[in-house]
């Protein structure tokens, strides 16, 4: 796994939309900033000229970058993955000791949201569940020490 970008299709979904907007609205946005600095004169000292440049330097670099990952990354497609053992794509519930269960659903690095549950197969709570079944027991190595968590669900 290690050097490919691994996206859910919905993640891919998410980036092409994002591309969509940069390419269209937030570039013709952006430029008729540009358009306006440039029309009030002198731009060695025109904050608003250096400011849109500056904007353009990040979408563009952004542009760049979604085309990168769109295109040269693997799609994980819902159905297409095996429910046996935690794999990227998959939702992984667990436990860990007396604590509540939670799920996580193992996405690559370029969408992982912890906040929502998405968590990249890279960390080392992800790194651990990989290729583990219900009912086996995971370690992982966190910042916080080591932790097990046992698998109960595997969708």
């Amino acid at each position: 796994m290690e050097n490919n970008i691994y996206l859910t299709s919905e993640g891919a979904a998410k980036l092409r939309a994002e591309l969509k907007e940069l390419k269209g609205p937030a570039r013709e946005a952006l430029s008729k900033r540009l358009r306006s600095a440039i029309q009030m004169g002198d731009l060695s000292e025109n904050a608003d000229y250096h400011k849109a440049k500056e904007d353009q330097g990040f979408l563009e670099g952004r542009i760049q970058e979604l085309e990168y990952i769109l295109h040269n990354a693997c799609i994980v497609e819902e159905g297409s993955v095996s429910k046996d053992v935690a794999a990227v794509g998959t939702r992984v519930t667990v436990q860990e000791e007396d604590f509540p269960t939670e799920t996580y659903h193992l996405v690559g690095a370029k969408e992982a949201d912890p906040r929502n549950g998405k968590i990249s197969y890279e960390s080392p709570i992800g790194r651990a569940l990989l290729d583990h079944r219900v009912g086996e027991v995971a370690e992982a190595e966190t910042p916080g020490g080591k932790i097990k968590l046992k698998i109960l669900k595997i969708e």
